[in-house]
């Protein structure tokens, strides 16, 4: 009996529709081998911070961790996806997860020496944003190469899975690994991690551009994907919407102060306030099943924005410590469902030989926008309150995706089974 036949319905799935990793032994190598470097990534960034943190003692220095990264991520995330729009996919996940793995052994190799210098942590973490950005783009724009378009949805709810646990679990292992066996193991185990996702991409087969007629074989201009995008008012939309929530309701940097202000916690509470929402987004992922139903991808994407800005004014207005963990862990569901089917819109109606270019604006907007957040929430904050950035935040992001729904009919009408970029 084939997977199709055996497939629970639709109208009765909850939970992650399997399909992808059962229909395509290509797109399970993948899955598995970014699962388990994920994990083994969280654990190095952990490991890193605590790190220049011991040879410093300065939180700035820590501060300065994320400036390292998030430069050579927005600069090179462009040029990443023009590069995945000109030159073998394949070689170019296959070369930067390489290059991740070299670091990793790096990292390793000096802790080993007993070589602890900052500068060295510093030009490592900006050399693994740089692979990191070379790698993103070539690896989202093969999945659509692997499956058929009505299994994007339910891969994109896969990788956020994957994502996600990633992310709660890298750095507790990380903190635990780093306290029983020092810096250099947690290093060692990342390194060994990439294998599964070196492996994956080795299996793959050639992973070229696929052209439209006409078009220039010998380049992919990063300007040419930026006029492609403004002629896309669909595309542009995602990106807009995204914004709404990471800029206008982040309040990620007020969580220290919160914990303290609203709860009377300490550095415990925070960690609880960071975990929630992406506790929800974890959930997003497993709970995706009944995602396939849904065929107006805009209309989702505006309406789990809207829950997300929501979400976050009510927790603005609590101060009980487990409803505003709840509501943190909504606001993450809300924006794992926002993800998926953006991510999915940005694969189904882009033509191939755009979506590495694509790919590469969506890892400038993801790096760059919760940026943009935390720094517009303490300036609000620190101007008249936490409980003003939040709530403000949060009505502001609702006021403005309402607004977004109004301009773009066609968003709202996009229908999946017929997709219109």
């Amino acid at each position: 009996m084939s997977a199709t036949q055996t497939a629970e319905p639709e109208e009765r799935r909850l939970f992650a529709d399997l399909t992808p990793l059962r229909t395509s032994a290509d797109y399970r190598r993948i899955w598995f081998g970014n699962s388990v470097t994920w994990v083994g990534q969280g654990m190095t960034t952990l490991a890193i911070s605590l790190q220049v943190y011991d040879i410093t003692r300065s939180t700035f220095a820590v501060g300065l961790v994320g400036l390292f990264t998030l430069v050579p991520l927005v600069v090179f995330g462009l040029y990443g996806g023009a590069i995945a729009d000109t030159v073998d996919r394949r070689k170019l996940g296959l070369a930067s997860s390489t290059g991740l793995a070299a670091l990793s052994v790096a990292l390793c190799v000096a802790a080993f020496a007993g070589f602890h210098r900052v500068w060295f942590l510093y030009g490592i973490v900006a050399l693994q944003a740089v692979c990191a950005a070379l790698n993103a783009p070539a690896r989202s724009s093969m999945i659509p190469r692997l499956l058929p378009a009505e299994q994007l949805r339910a891969a994109n709810a896969l990788n956020a899975m994957t994502t996600t646990f990633g992310t709660l679990v890298g750095p507790s292992l990380g903190g635990v690994v780093v306290g029983l066996a020092g810096y250099q193991a947690a290093y060692l185990i990342d390194a060994v991690a990439f294998s599964a996702s070196l492996y994956a991409m080795w299996r793959l087969p050639s992973m070229l551009p696929e052209r439209a007629e006409g078009s220039s074989t010998k380049r992919a201009s990063v300007l040419d994907g930026l006029r492609f995008l403004a002629t896309r008012p669909n595309l542009r939309m995602t990106f807009f919407s995204d914004f709404c929530a990471m800029i206008l309701a982040h309040p990620r940097a007020l969580f220290p102060a919160i914990a303290v202000l609203w709860y009377g916690g300490d550095a415990k509470t925070t960690g609880l306030l960071v975990a929630a929402p992406a506790f929800g987004a974890l959930l997003g992922g497993v709970l995706s099943g009944w995602q396939g139903r849904i065929r107006h991808h805009g209309q989702a994407i505006l309406l789990s924005v809207a829950s997300w800005g929501t979400a976050i004014a009510l927790f603005g207005l609590t101060r009980n410590l487990w409803l505003g963990l709840l509501l943190l862990a909504v606001a993450g569901y809300s924006d794992t469902v926002s993800m998926i089917f953006r991510n999915t819109m940005l694969q189904v109606a882009a033509p191939d030989e755009m979506r590495g270019r694509l790919q590469g604006v969506f890892i400038v907007v993801v790096a760059g926008g919760p940026r943009l957040g935390d720094f517009l929430a303490g300036s609000v904050a620190d101007l008249s309150s936490p409980a003003v950035a939040v709530t403000g935040g949060g009505l502001a992001c609702v006021l403005a995706i309402g607004l977004l729904a109004l301009y773009g009919k066609g968003f709202r009408r996009y229908d999946a089974q017929h997709p219109v970029p």
